[in-house]
């Protein structure tokens, strides 16, 4: 059965789980999930999980993110970015001074009210449906981080290229919408290119036809998703038997407080532990049905 991780770069149209039916086929299994949803609109970085790997979408859908979106002035729209029902217009007078002057109050820890138009769910209904009915409800802020937030070039006198390096949660249509209204003159995202998620980058993703041309050549071991972790070998027959079975072990060397890649004695990746005072414990196992 395939197994791995596939980064993808996610075609323009195409919802993410638009991806994942296609990949399903390719590599002929059900087992497929993605970490971190793009919308149609987007394209990027969409890591992809298979069989066993599927284990590792949690941890893959917490990390930091990095986008470069297009912010349109001028405008504003029912979904905050270039494909909703036109709201409100204005003239545009702002400047790359006007536009960097004001990214210092949307970096670090802010508050975002999320759009009508998301999964999020109020009541156990979705916002996306509610705001389908022509409905608005209260949404609280929800606190999100901007990691880095900088202005890479004036396209023209209404669209500015943005670079958002982001926790998880943060809407980048929202974060235009907001910069819009700080400047007064409303704004949408126009465009929106992932380039990292879960420390995987534009460089090591492949596209959909790559993947139908090399099939599971193009899968990468899941432990790569950990690899900032370091690094634990088995060494001796007894510590592998209780990590196998879900018990703790003692490393019989000094080993650091950390998280740990740990291996069987024939180099297979087992888990993800935790090691905490001297005591290795797992947090993930990837091994077994």
């Amino acid at each position: 059965m395939a197994e791995g991780i596939v980064i993808i770069d996610k075609p323009a149209e195409w919802t993410s789980m638009d991806v994942c039916a296609k990949l399903r086929g390719i590599l002929k299994t059900k087992k497929v999930g993605h970490a971190g949803t793009l919308d149609p609109m987007a394209t990027g970085v969409l890591p992809v999980f298979v069989g066993q790997a599927t284990r590792g979408v949690s941890f893959a859908e917490s990390g930091e993110k990095e986008y470069v979106a297009t912010l349109r002035l001028g405008l504003t729209t029912d979904t905050q970015d270039s494909t909703g029902n036109l709201l409100t217009t204005a003239s545009v007078t702002a400047t790359a001074a006007d536009v960097m002057a004001v990214l210092p109050q949307f970096t670090g820890d802010i508050l975002q009210i999320p759009p009508m138009y998301s999964a999020i769910k109020i009541g156990g209904q979705k916002l996306y449906d509610l705001a389908r009915q022509g409905r608005e409800v209260e949404r609280k802020p929800r606190p999100v981080i901007i990691y880095q937030l900088e202005l890479l070039e004036q396209v023209n006198e209404a669209e500015f290229l943005l670079r958002v390096r982001c926790s998880k949660g943060t809407y980048i249509r929202t974060l235009c919408h907001d910069i819009g209204q700080a400047l007064g003159c409303g704004g949408v995202m126009s465009s929106l290119r992932r380039t990292m998620a879960a420390g995987f980058t534009l460089e090591e993703a492949v596209t959909i036809d790559e993947v139908q041309e090399k099939g599971e050549a193009v899968l990468r071991p899941v432990d790569t998703l950990f690899r900032h972790c370091g690094e634990y070998r088995i060494t001796h027959q007894r510590v592998e038997f209780l990590c196998r079975n879900g018990n703790p072990f003692t490393p019989r060397e000094k080993v650091e407080d950390g998280l740990y890649r740990v291996y069987g004695m024939d180099g297979t990746f087992l888990c993800l532990s935790r090691c905490e005072a001297g005591q290795m414990t797992s947090v993930k196992n990837f091994f077994g049905a």
